[in-house]
């Protein structure tokens, strides 16, 4: 566990979540402008990196660095994997001028465990299990490599291995004893086509009244959208679930979400039966699978759709997600109440 995150934990226990959620949105703010004075990408080099890496000695300018991770790292390189001896990550492109927020993906997730009740929890991607820590009820964790280091207080089953094969398991929802999925998260691989396969395969389990959350679908520059990685903080291309779900599926409510650092996605309204993505997928694979460099819109970068986590938290409506849910109410008599979380 990083410097960086024992400090934010122990802030949390000691200030409690929303008073750590404002001294979080002042160190943004101090962060940014730090950022902002230094101007890396005019300075352009990144100082002391060896070159070993792409096979020579030597001083690589920031370029050449871009040039030699993409040449080193695989698609999909996770947070804790380790670089070619002598390459570092790059310095990052300046952020798109988007609306700050002091949300991050685990307050977010605090908030719907808190709100929404949820009978089961299932995430794809659990590193060392911190989003797993929020968890008070029956919950799946599935990841190939994850390293639990935390202490965890629910009714938990892990499974060591990729989503794919996950859901290739005829037994893989048995923990669950036949409740179907209230609350899911989606931070697996960083790569497009995986992740709108996992809501491929995750749709066909959640409850009527069910939420599934993505993350890292908002990059703050192109050099975050990258497949293959770059830079420290990390988005990849997942962003592209975004135009597939809004092209294919109408019937869904996408809910893009400005959390820290690179944002979040709730997606509502979904329903086992309807098999569209899967007719269509093959033929969505060369768009979810285009090579880098990426490009993302700039209203995407911009955040100019994207919800605040903390209002969206507040509504009301989630206590009648709930009373619907527990009373065994159809998929249709959410649907008023997903849409009110829209305006």
């Amino acid at each position: 566990m990083g410097v960086r995150a024992k400090v934010v934990n122990g802030i949390e226990r000691i200030l409690g979540p929303e008073r750590a959620d404002a001294a979080r949105e002042v160190d943004i703010r101090v962060r940014r402008r730090i950022i902002a004075a230094l101007d890396v990408e005019a300075r352009g080099k990144a100082r002391g990196a060896s070159a070993r890496g792409a096979g020579r000695r030597g001083s690589l300018s920031r370029e050449q660095l871009i040039e030699a991770l993409g040449h080193a790292t695989p698609e999909g390189l996770g947070a804790g994997s380790i670089l070619p001896a002598g390459l570092h990550w790059a310095s990052p492109d300046p952020y798109a001028d988007y609306a700050k927020s002091a949300s991050t993906r685990h307050s977010l997730l605090s908030g719907l465990h808190k709100r929404l009740k949820p009978r089961t929890y299932i995430e794809i991607g659990v590193n060392q299990g911190a989003s797993l820590t929020l968890s008070r009820t029956r919950s799946i964790g599935v990841d190939p490599a994850y390293r639990i280091t935390k202490p965890l207080h629910c009714d938990l089953v892990t499974y060591l291995e990729t989503s794919d094969a996950f859901f290739a398991r005829p037994d893989a929802f048995q923990h669950f004893n036949g409740v179907p999925v209230d609350l899911a998260f989606i931070d697996g691989m960083h790569l497009a086509e995986y992740a709108l396969r996992d809501f491929m395969n995750m749709e066909k389990h959640v409850a009527p009244g069910g939420v599934v959350v993505l993350d890292d679908v908002l990059p703050r520059n192109d050099l975050e959208a990258y497949r293959v990685r770059r830079t420290q903080a990390w988005a990849g291309d997942v962003f592209k679930v975004h135009a597939v779900l809004q092209q294919y599926r109408p019937d869904l409510t996408l809910l893009p979400l400005n959390t820290q650092p690179t944002g979040s996605y709730m997606i509502l309204g979904t329903d086992p039966s309807s098999t569209v993505l899967d007719e269509a997928y093959e033929s969505l694979v060369p768009y979810l699978t285009s090579k880098d460099p990426q490009k993302v819109d700039v209203e995407w970068l911009e955040r100019r759709d994207s919800v605040d986590p903390a209002v969206l938290l507040r509504s009301d409506v989630w206590d009648e997600v709930v009373r619907l849910r527990n009373a065994g109410a159809e998929r249709d008599a959410f649907t008023d109440l997903w849409k009110a979380l829209t305006t």
